[in-house]
């Protein structure tokens, strides 16, 4: 089950290919269910993916190509799935790929304000705004960096 584990969380993210579903932190569970076959947990980053066809698929070749040509892949909605799952390694893959990651895990109780804005993947300048709620998937919008001057797509923290 551990190769199986590896190959899955090795698959690529379809909408943010610079990084595995692991470090996304979309994988759960893969154990036997009640009745022995193969499953392999996957939480969505939200409701509605248009990514999440393509990942079952994934999976399922790699359940495949593991021996497991009936396991199940399983989408579990509880506990929803938010940015803090998203590895270190994860959040270095997604900076260095000019992908703005979420500043910090979400915080217990009372959320603290910060003063300036994400910081910019390309210059590490904080001098950033909101461009456009809109980016590359519906998991991104847009900043703008004030100080490079360049936009950059971050991914939206829930």
């Amino acid at each position: 089950m551990q190769d199986v584990r590896e190959r899955v969380e090795a698959i690529p993210d379809p909408e943010l290919p610079v990084i595995g579903l692991g470090d996304l932190g979309v994988v759960g569970s893969v154990a036997p269910g009640t009745d022995g076959v193969l499953e392999v947990e996957i939480t969505p980053t939200y409701l509605g993916c248009p990514a999440l066809p393509a990942i079952t698929s994934a999976v399922r070749e790699v359940l495949t190509a593991c021996g497991h040509p009936d396991g199940r892949v399983r989408q579990v909605l509880s506990p929803p799935w938010t940015t803090d799952r998203i590895t270190p390694e994860g959040r270095r893959k997604l900076a260095a790929n000019g992908i703005a990651p979420p500043v910090s895990p979400a915080p217990e109780g009372p959320v603290p304000v910060e003063l300036g804005g994400v910081p910019c993947p390309h210059c590490g300048s904080r001098a950033t705004r909101p461009h456009s709620p809109f980016g590359p998937s519906r998991c991104q919008s847009v900043l703008w960096c004030t100080a490079c001057r360049e936009p950059f797509p971050h991914l939206t923290a829930l």
